[in-house]
């Protein structure tokens, strides 16, 4: 039996068509953009808005707050099984249901009032997370966008920091108004409403579509090699430590911001302020360097976003609580930004789409570390001397570690990339 994955077979009966002369992958573009965005910034940029809240309704110290972010290696453990599903079935009905899942995890964190329902609930979100973010994206636009595909992830995952400028202070004013119960659970409902959304409008490339820049799509088949063969490889093992350390700006840098900047003496509403600075940074970055990798490939253009950012946390360690952190700001959010655009385009890039969704989710496993260690080793460490300095610094190491590491992989030669 032959072992091909078509268009044709992951896609609907009918075609879809332009709409309007515009072509229809522009409002899959869209959604992707939605779904992955504010769902990273609900569970990333968002969660240190909560993290004083919290400690003052419980009395919880830091660390023990910090487990609600180290328990995102759940997402880690379940990435393959979604990544395998995923293409096998497609990418819609794997976001509908990461949706509704990350949706049922905000609301019952809402009704929390002791910390194992805290710790089990935001599993549940965790659980959602790789499905509604960059795993669907990256084989959206992969299949709707071949040509463009760098500069058209850069659009897309400048979702992520729409979701730190918009939710962040969503979640702020929330809170402050209404209460944390009412943040979380409003979250929720913002995350049912994108299942919504994604059920009505996201659709596989479809064999018969043109493609973006209106000539005829002519292939029919998913390039590519499968999971077998990329996890035979040393560039895979070299691509998912490079991946890995980058994934400490999620778990500690990006979570961590606005509880360090308020220890160094800033005000909640200054530090909120430079995380949504970062986050409109970030988005520049990504636009930047998914363009900048069609030019110099995704995992060189990866190597430099991780040298910009370890000089940007180097610089938030020697600012203090100095007006100079805002230049700290700048420099990482410079440099973080590109990331999430280069972590689809570098496994893509090194493997082909067939197995995408596959691949992705076994690098993802990797990041079991960074989100389990790296908060709980920060929160540890701030409980035990009041500083996030030498928790930063180990990141400053981490970032630099990574960079070395893709320097040493090797693009995988395109003709091992066509379909078998």
């Amino acid at each position: 039996m032959s072992s091909r994955v078509t268009f044709a077979s992951l896609s609907p009966v009918h075609a879809v068509r332009r709409i309007a002369g515009i072509y229809y992958g522009w409002n899959v573009a869209l959604v992707a953009f939605l779904s992955t965005g504010i769902s990273v910034g609900m569970t990333g940029y968002a969660f240190g808005a909560f993290v004083e809240p919290l400690e003052e309704e419980f009395g919880w110290t830091r660390t023990q707050v910090n487990w609600g972010v180290a328990l995102g290696f759940v997402s880690g453990v379940v990435a393959p099984i979604v990544g395998r599903i995923m293409d096998r079935f497609g990418a819609r009905p794997v976001m509908v249901i990461s949706l509704l899942i990350m949706a049922l995890g905000f609301l019952l964190r809402s009704s929390v009032d002791n910390l194992w329902q805290f710790y089990l609930y935001s599993a549940i979100v965790y659980i959602g997370m790789p499905g509604a973010t960059v795993m669907p994206a990256g084989r959206l636009v992969g299949l709707w966008f071949p040509k463009t595909r760098g500069r058209m992830m850069g659009i897309v995952t400048s979702g992520n920091n729409f979701g730190g400028l918009t939710i962040v202070p969503l979640a702020a004013v929330i809170i402050a108004t209404s209460g944390w119960r009412w943040g979380f659970a409003s979250l929720g409902l913002i995350s049912a409403g994108l299942a919504v959304l994604v059920l009505v409008v996201v659709r596989e490339r479809p064999v018969e579509e043109a493609s973006e820049d209106g000539s005829a799509s002519t292939s029919t088949e998913i390039p590519g090699v499968s999971g077998r063969v990329a996890l035979h490889s040393l560039s895979f093992y070299l691509i998912t430590v490079g991946i890995t350390a980058g994934a400490f700006t999620y778990s500690v840098i990006l979570s961590q911001m606005i509880p360090h900047l308020t220890s160094q003496g800033f005000s909640d509403g200054a530090a909120a302020a430079a995380l949504t600075v970062t986050a409109a940074f970030g988005l520049t970055s990504k636009l930047f360097f998914g363009l900048l990798s069609e030019k110099i490939t995704a995992r060189i253009a990866f190597v430099l976003t991780l040298l910009i950012q370890a000089t940007g946390v180097f610089l938030f360690i020697v600012a203090g609580g100095s007006q100079a952190v805002w230049a700290a700001v700048l420099v990482f959010g410079l440099g973080f930004g590109g990331m999430g655009a280069l972590i689809p385009l570098t496994v893509a890039e090194a493997f082909g789409l067939r197995s995408f969704g596959t691949i992705l989710g076994f690098v993802s496993v990797a990041g079991i570390m960074p989100q389990l260690a790296g908060p709980l080793v920060a929160g540890y460490i701030f409980d035990q001397r009041g500083s996030y300095t030498i928790p930063f610094g180990i990141i400053v190491g981490m970032f630099i570690f990574g960079a070395l590491a893709l320097l040493a992989a090797r693009r995988t030669p395109m003709s091992s990339l066509k379909p078998t």
